[in-house]
């Protein structure tokens, strides 16, 4: 009995380590060898347009995504409705909040810091103009932040270092606002010029990003290859990043493609640690074609 509770102690441990290691060790072990296992797809019961970013608060999914109305001709902004949907672990809609004014209805990749949903919401062009909301999960009370002269993409809050940063169509550029002890951003006058820091990362668009901890960013998305034959090539990764210095520190391809032969990486994710590694999800296809994919990692 001595030796059995022994063993019994002994695996509880290493269960409770194993489940409490940084997801940032968990990520920095991924390689492009990696095997992802399949776990589950389930449909989305509602329209859900064109998906951008999602997380997921307990056993729920918070997800942005922009219902184009009127599409963007010739640099005119076009028309739509900005979302941010709430649904459950079987694609069933909870609740749908409407975001955005006028031309800026297209939200892009989001954040969650433990109280609070960031969400950026933008003109459907590049170098326009966003509004930056946070909102409170539970009564999806809405507050505007502020508002900024540039198409902002993605946005995570680090609250660690107090700031939060965008990233701007095709993560080609960063900008970071810095708040104060409550939370007000400082610097929200700055111009895009003034605290506009370039990307040095190329091989993949971001297309939703994660504040992990420990300053560091975890960014998902893809980018399309074309070969002298006119061949399209989708391929999908992850990107480490320290936001200290804003350069990459793990780049890896994730090959994972929906039944449509869309890059898994297409348009939203969520990643949280495991006890034997991370588990994924994923929405690649939009509207009557979207699919909550979860997949898992074991990575000893």
């Amino acid at each position: 009995m001595k030796h059995f509770v022994q063993s019994f102690l002994f695996f509880f441990v290493i269960f409770q380590v194993n489940a409490q290691k940084p997801l940032e060790e968990k990520i920095l072990k991924l390689t492009p060898n990696t095997i992802w296992a399949l776990k589950k797809a389930v449909s989305l019961q509602f329209p859900s347009f064109h998906p951008q970013g999602m997380v997921k608060i307990e056993n729920q999914f918070y997800m942005s995504s922009v219902e184009v109305t009127k599409s963007p001709k010739n640099g005119d902004a076009g028309e739509g409705i900005g979302h941010l949907f709430k649904f459950d672990s079987t694609g069933t809609l909870l609740a749908d909040l409407i975001l955005g004014e006028t031309t800026i209805y297209h939200p892009g990749g989001i954040d969650f810091d433990g109280k609070f949903i960031w969400i950026p919401v933008a003109e459907y062009r590049p170098k326009s103009k966003s509004i930056i909301y946070k909102v409170e999960p539970k009564t999806l009370k809405v507050t505007e932040m502020l508002r900024f002269d540039e198409h902002i993409g993605a946005i995570i809050h680090n609250f660690d270092s107090n700031f939060i940063m965008g990233m701007s169509w095709g993560s080609r550029n960063f900008y970071e606002w810095k708040q104060n002890a409550e939370g007000k951003i400082i610097n929200e006058a700055d111009l895009p010029d003034k605290i506009r820091i370039p990307n040095p990362s190329f091989y993949i668009d971001y297309q939703d990003c994660h504040y992990i901890g420990n300053n560091k960013m975890l960014c998902s998305g893809f980018q399309k290859y074309t070969n002298t034959n006119g061949i399209v090539f989708r391929l999908g990764g992850f990107e480490l990043i320290n936001l200290l210095d804003k350069r990459p520190l793990h780049q890896v391809p994730i090959k994972l493609w929906s039944p449509s032969g869309l890059a898994m990486t297409n348009n939203p994710f969520w990643v949280e640690s495991t006890v034997e590694g991370i588990k994924a999800y994923f929405i690649p296809d939009d509207d009557k074609t979207s699919t909550l994919f979860m997949y898992e990692a074991e990575l000893r």
